[in-house]
């Protein structure tokens, strides 16, 4: 059975490709035995490919679930919330009511926040995330963002509908960079929106640590010396876990 494989970030490196025709040997083929084939393929990947989560058609799916030649698959590193950047096309990936964007372009935190204001609400705050220059003695030059760009859309737009289910009536919108981001460069704005400020803060950063968790976003950094991709660093990484 041929299966086609996106890949992404450090594990596109590793393996030297982002698009993956592999041979699967047998009839019946599951994510996580797709994983174990391509981890005895690619020793030099396989600890990252163990660590990786598959995507059937744009959804993390389990170990166990059955793969089919016509599925669009994606192998997920851990993401960063990360080039295979296309700056040919600067153009914004946008969902269907205007909420969610990735775009290579520079972020406008006013544009961002005007899209959650309404006359209903009596608070809101906006999340910018902004590229750090030194962490430790180690001295970033910029940064360069990556995404599986249909499907980070339809996670942030989940992520949407998660705080709406949390917290009723609340708004929410995220904009995402992706390419190079300089020093003081914004790479993300999540804007908040809510009838009081308690919930704001607590949307705010339950979306912030979401989008961390769930949304195929890789960061590479570049330093001075060198440069490594960013990934997941707080613990065993499980974007299918329910942060509350």
């Amino acid at each position: 059975m041929k299966l086609l494989i996106h890949l992404f970030a450090g594990l596109a490196e590793r393996i030297g490709s982002s698009r993956l025709e592999f041979q699967y040997p047998d009839t019946a083929c599951t994510a996580g035995s797709l994983k174990t084939k391509l981890a005895e393929q690619y020793p030099d990947a396989a600890s990252l490919i163990r660590t990786s989560f598959v995507a059937v058609n744009q959804e993390y799916t389990p170990d166990a679930a059955p793969l089919k030649e016509d599925d669009e698959i994606a192998l997920i590193p851990p993401v960063s919330g990360g080039s295979g950047t296309d700056p040919d096309q600067p153009v914004d990936h946008i969902t269907e009511d205007g909420m969610y964007v990735i775009t290579y372009l520079p972020l406008s935190v006013e544009e961002v926040t005007g899209k959650v204001i309404t006359a209903n609400h009596g608070a809101s705050i906006s999340f910018v995330g902004t590229t750090r220059e030194m962490t430790g003695n180690q001295r970033t030059v910029h940064l360069e963002y990556e995404a599986y760009i249909p499907m980070a859309l339809k996670q942030m737009s989940l992520i949407g509908s998660e705080i709406f289910s949390r917290w009723p009536g609340t708004r929410c919108a995220i904009s995402h960079r992706l390419g190079i981001v300089d020093i003081a460069g914004i790479s993300v704005i999540i804007a908040i929106s809510a009838p009081h400020r308690d919930t704001c803060y607590e949307a705010s950063r339950y979306a912030i640590e979401r989008l961390k968790q769930t949304v195929p976003i890789w960061k590479k950094e570049i330093w001075e010396d060198g440069s490594e991709w960013k990934g997941h660093q707080l613990g065993p990484w499980d974007p299918t876990v329910d942060l509350l």
